[in-house]
């Protein structure tokens, strides 16, 4: 009954009604409480609306089922081939889709809609291989940043041989925390590539050097990737840089001069077969480890200088390096002294070897000294800087502090200057003036004080008496933040001032 309603009304309907009808009766399916026969027929109507010639229809039917379990598999296959606006859908988040499905659909896609599968949820190893292998640049970028994504090692390495000269997917993949130590290692081959290309190109160092350099900072990077690996991740970069032909003497040798026995005994149990525990028993033993160093295949032109470093960390009783991947100034000078004097040609190229370590050595160690004197001039400078906000803080307060205690009361008594003194007599008067007065000099202590109410100067210029203790309190308050220096000087003022009127009176008299 349903199936044959709906059929019949969508004969004359436009897109818009029968879109809004789609996810109707796509709602009443997936969540509704439908009987087996009303659900039948729901299903089938379903089904045929994947020949409605709109994709409107088509859209909103793959918005409502793409996210629900319970959607019937044949509908959803259907809608994941359908045009990419509707298949992307259904292929970002569907869970009725198998991964030959999703593999499938990578493979006929567009780019586009292999980004869409890139970002589900949960992407298995199956799937995110296929998407590492066909997919291009936008593709793996989503892929590498998806941290739900399964990506095998080996698919990560891939991408880098891939697209490694982007700089986009080596973000993407850095930004991983289950990145391992060997793909990390090829990210910084990868950039030591990219910036090798960029010197050469523009001419300003000669490939040869270039190489070299390269080469010197994969062995960098190689150690550097040890960090915070553990042992099974420092056996896995040994394994993928024998397996690789990197696995050189010459990055051993800067794993001996750098302290690195993590790595260095790794490296000696992959190329001898002997186990960790006698390979560092070996390490500690001069006559063992040549032993050892012959089994490992390593030139024999390296074991003078691999013996003198392990007894100068052995003698220094630790690691005698910089933090990381850093050279050892004491034990390249011991491995330098012990084969300089030794007549073999292939000496020459050894002690040239050391030569270049102990430069580099040289200037990791000014690059830190250089760090720390920085950043103790920095420290200084944010001290001096802090208490100086802080003096000019302290300022500001105290001016605020003495405007508030000088200003004047919004009831203060106005002064009034006591009129002169009349009389007749001019002996008197002339008496009473006294010698010629000198111009008078602005008082401002005196002025500020005379603003201040005439009770609370009676108080001040006679002993003080019997008085509310509250009024007391707050006149002492008053008279507390005027300071000592102008109290005094009042005092003096007023000294002199009553000195005067006293004579006065005394000549009247």
């Amino acid at each position: 009954m349903i199936i044959r309603e709906f059929l019949a009304w969508t004969q004359n309907a436009s897109a818009g009604r029968r879109a809004e009808a789609t996810t109707a009766l796509a709602r009443a399916y997936l969540y509704g409480d439908l009987s087996a026969d009303e659900a039948w027929e729901a299903k089938t109507a379903l089904l045929s609306l994947l020949d409605d010639p709109s994709p409107l229809v088509r859209r909103a039917l793959a918005e409502t089922c793409a996210a629900s379990a319970r959607t019937p598999r044949p509908l959803v296959v259907a809608l994941s081939c359908d045009v990419p606006e509707v298949a992307r859908l259904v292929l970002a988040r569907s869970p009725v889709l198998t991964d030959a499905d999703l593999v499938d659909a990578a493979a006929l896609g567009d780019e586009a809609t292999r980004a869409v599968i890139a970002a589900r949820h949960h992407l298995s190893h199956a799937v995110s291989g296929a998407l590492a292998e066909i997919g291009d640049l936008d593709t793996l970028v989503v892929l590498a940043g998806n941290p739900t994504a399964k990506i095998t090692a080996g698919r990560m390495l891939r991408m880098i041989e891939r697209r490694g000269d982007e700089a986009r997917l080596r973000e993407a993949l850095l930004r991983r925390p289950d990145l391992p130590p060997e793909v990390r290692y090829a990210i910084g081959l990868a950039v030591a590539e990219a910036l090798s290309l960029f010197v050469t190109d523009r001419g300003w160092l000669g490939t040869e050097r270039c190489d070299r350099m390269r080469r010197e900072a994969g062995e960098r990077v190689a150690l550097e990737a040890c960090d915070q690996s553990g042992a099974a991740g420092v056996a896995r970069l040994v394994t993928h840089l024998r397996t690789t032909r990197q696995l050189t003497a010459g990055l051993i040798l800067r794993a001996v001069l750098s302290g690195r026995t993590d790595f260095v005994q790794a490296a000696l149990a992959d190329l001898s077969g002997q186990d960790h525990v006698g390979i560092a028993r070996a390490m500690r033993e001069p006559r063992s480890f040549a032993e050892l160093h012959r089994k490992a295949g390593l030139p024999d032109a390296l074991l003078p200088a691999m013996q003198a470093a392990l007894s100068a960390r052995q003698a220094a009783g630790g690691p005698t390096g910089l933090r990381g991947a850093g050279l050892s100034r004491r034990m390249i000078e011991s491995a330098i002294d012990a084969c300089t004097d030794l007549p073999a040609p292939e000496m020459h190229a050894v002690v040239a070897l050391l030569t270049r370590y102990e430069a580099e050595a040289a200037r990791d160690e000014a690059r830190e000294v250089a760090r720390a004197v920085a950043a103790e001039a920095m420290a200084r400078e944010a001290v001096r800087r802090d208490a100086e906000a802080t003096d000019a803080a302290w300022r500001a307060a105290l001016e605020s502090q003495r405007r508030t205690a000088f200003a004047e009361p919004e009831n203060a008594v106005e002064v009034v200057a006591p009129a002169p003194i009349e009389t007749a007599d001019p002996v008197v008067f002339e008496a009473a003036q006294g010698e010629p007065a000198e111009a008078e000099v602005p008082n401002p202590v005196g002025a500020i004080l005379d603003a201040l109410p005439e009770q609370i100067l009676a108080w001040y210029r006679t002993e003080p008496k019997e008085e509310d203790p509250e009024v007391q309190a707050a006149m002492q308050e008053v008279l507390d933040g005027l300071g000592a220096d102008l109290l005094d000087q009042f005092r003096a003022s007023r000294d002199t001032a009553d000195a005067g009127s006293d004579e006065v009176i005394r000549i009247a008299a």
